[in-house]
Parts: C-alpha cells; structure tokens; sequence
C-alpha cells in the first residue's frame, strides 16, 4: 500500500470554511529513511516534529463549522509543507536545538524525492478543495511551544498571524482580545507569512480570506483542551464572518 500524503476530513461538508493542519503530525513514512530520522522518540515527542494539538482541534473545529479539513500525513522534519519549494528550511538539518541525524546527507535529489512523496501531493490536493466554493475562507490551526531551547517563555495563548490580507485576521485578534482571560499575540509568537508557504500558496495568490491560529500547546495537549478550543473558536469566527460580510 502506498503512502498518502494527507487526510481529508468532510470533504462533502457545504461549509466555506476550510481548516488546514500542515504539521498535524510526527510520521515518518517507511520510503523515508525506512522510517527514522535517526532521533529518539523523546525527541520525535517534541514540537519540532509536528504542531502538539492541533491535529485535534483542526478535526474538532472542522466539524463544529460543518467544513472539511486536511491533515498532513508526515512530520515537518521530513520535509515541511508550511515552507515554499525553494525555502532554504524545508528539510531542517538543526530544529532547536536538536541535530536531525537523517536530514544531515539529504542532497537536492533526496529533496525533491520527499516533495513528490509528501510535499506535492498533500499542496495539490489542498488546492483542489480550496478550489471546491468560490468563496473559501481558510483557516490554519497551528501550535506553538510554551519556550523555545534558551528563550523567553512565550506569555501568548492564542497567536493570529496575517500578512496583506488581514481581512479576516484583524476582526478575529480585536475580537478574540475581548476576551477577559486571553493574551492574544498580533502577528506573535511568529510574524506574519513566508513567500510560498501554505496561506501564501492557496490564499493570498487566490484573494481568500484567510487566518493562521497559533495555539500554545501546553493549553491543548490533550483531548479535552483540543475540544474546549475548538469548541470556543468555532463561534467566534462565524460572529467575526457576519460582522465582517466577508
């Protein structure tokens, strides 16, 4: 049987909504390093292997906005899909930190063997369902860790990034800012986008209104903050699309 790249979730689901997880998880696929990239599990149990949650707020979410959602298949350390074709950190050889024992020797051809194995096909088929209304709103879940290897804890709950189309991203952080009990980050703990990753790729070159959420994973760790999550978000942006008529 044959890797798959991605899953999709409600793919007949009429909402214009579309939940994206790029680094829902920290797989190595076999025809990868016979699966190992040389780290301990410990390690592979970390957010540089894959965002922790947000797999299962992007599936909760989903439902809760009666939309489809795609999942990748394979960790960002393999190859990463939030990242552009010629992004010199598409296949991270240092992650904070941590050396990645089975990225060290990966030459141009064994980049471009794991785009056409991972990479491609999970961006063909999110272009096919964003491509699905003509009025898709796109949404990606993320997570971020509490503190990066020798920084600053990071004091963020939630975390909207947005670049030139901030449509959507703007309403969603004064709205979310509401909220008595939340630090929420502008463009923060990360700015903004990079040319070519994932939002870039499929909403902003397509005028889509568009969100990247970044949630702290210590907060949705486990399944009961994945729910409490998704289950306080999915309001939140259907009051921010009426309000906006986007």
């Amino acid at each position: 049987m044959s890797f798959a790249a991605f899953e999709i979730i409600g793919a007949q689901r009429p909402g214009r909504w579309l939940i994206t997880c790029d680094h829902a998880t920290n797989h190595v696929p076999e025809e990868v390093n016979g699966g190992t990239l040389g780290l301990p599990e410990d390690q592979m149990a970390r957010h540089i292997a894959y965002d922790i949650g947000a797999a299962g707020v992007t599936r909760r979410l989903a439902e809760r906005l009666d939309a489809p959602a795609i999942l990748s298949c394979f960790s960002r350390l393999v190859i990463d899909p939030n990242r552009g074709e010629d992004d010199p950190t598409l296949v991270m050889r240092l992650y904070d930190g941590t050396i990645v024992p089975g990225n060290r020797h990966a030459d141009a051809a064994e980049i471009e063997r794991r785009k056409d194995l991972c990479y491609r096909p999970y961006h063909d088929a999110l272009a096919d369902l964003a491509a699905r209304r003509d009025d898709t709103i796109l949404v990606a879940i993320h997570s971020f860790t509490p503190r990066l290897y020798g920084r600053h804890p990071r004091p963020w709950q939630v975390g909207i990034l947005h670049a030139w189309d901030s449509r959507l991203a703007v309403p969603l952080i004064e709205r979310l800012r509401q909220e008595p009990d939340l630090f929420v980050g502008d463009n923060e703990p990360y700015a903004g986008h990079l040319p070519g990753d994932s939002i870039d790729r499929h909403a902003l070159h397509h005028g889509r209104p568009n969100a990247l959420i970044e949630l702290r994973h210590d907060l949705i760790a486990d399944e009961a903050g994945q729910i409490h999550w998704a289950d306080r978000l999915a309001p939140i942006l259907e009051e921010v699309l009426a309000r906006t008529q986007l």
